[in-house]
């Protein structure tokens, strides 16, 4: 049995409706040298959600977190430190210990396959190869949970792949940065506020 569904079954009747906890993780690897890369785009994001609320980061289990409340939601924002590849470990601790509903999880993520900046939700999906994406999979034993793709996609060398995705943005890009966090910023809000089908309709293509 997948664990998601042995957790919404147990969840459902216990979960308190006054404060809805989301859990909204962004993935990233930490360190100096990964700072405004290609590949941290999530922790950006969940750093310009903390900046918007003036909440800090504070060293937890498996990571960094930061809470905001909106409107009756508790957004707990997640900077896992298990590195990329092990990112799964600190979601599976934190969907359990928080008991969070399988809706009410968000990972935040980049995408080598869409365009720069262009952002696209989704509430299942392929890995697609990404390293993070795949432990979770195997963590949750699912790969039916919620994902913001944040598209960092560019012309660039295969045989360089490593190091364009490792790589700090452009120029331009970097000009163009704000604007778009800002959007995945309304978006994550919109998700814990209007729910997941109406956010996508309301955000993907933009």
């Amino acid at each position: 049995m997948a664990w998601f569904s042995f957790l919404k079954r147990k969840i459902n009747t216990t979960e308190e409706p006054q404060m809805k906890k989301f859990l909204i993780v962004g993935l990233g690897n930490v360190g100096l040298e990964y700072e405004n890369t290609r590949h941290n785009i999530g922790f950006s994001i969940v750093d310009a959600l903390a900046s918007k609320y003036e909440v800090s980061f504070q060293p937890t289990r498996f990571g960094a977190m930061a809470q905001i409340k909106i409107k009756g939601r508790l957004l707990m924002l997640l900077k896992p430190d298990t590195f990329m590849n092990l990112s799964g470990k600190a979601i599976m601790h934190w969907v359990k210990a928080q008991k969070i509903v399988p809706e009410h999880l968000l990972i935040l993520t980049d995408d080598l396959h869409l365009p720069f900046g262009s952002i696209r939700l989704r509430t299942k999906g392929s890995h697609a190869g990404h390293n993070g994406l795949k432990s979770i999979e195997q963590e949750l034993n699912s790969s039916a949970y919620n994902r913001l793709r944040f598209g960092i996609g560019a012309p660039f060398n295969p045989n360089h792949q490593v190091d364009f995705v490792l790589g700090t943005w452009s120029e331009e890009e970097a000009s163009q940065l704000p604007e778009r966090l800002g959007q995945c910023v309304a978006l994550t809000e919109a998700f814990a506020l209007q729910g997941v089908q109406r956010t996508m309709n309301q955000f993907n293509g933009n």
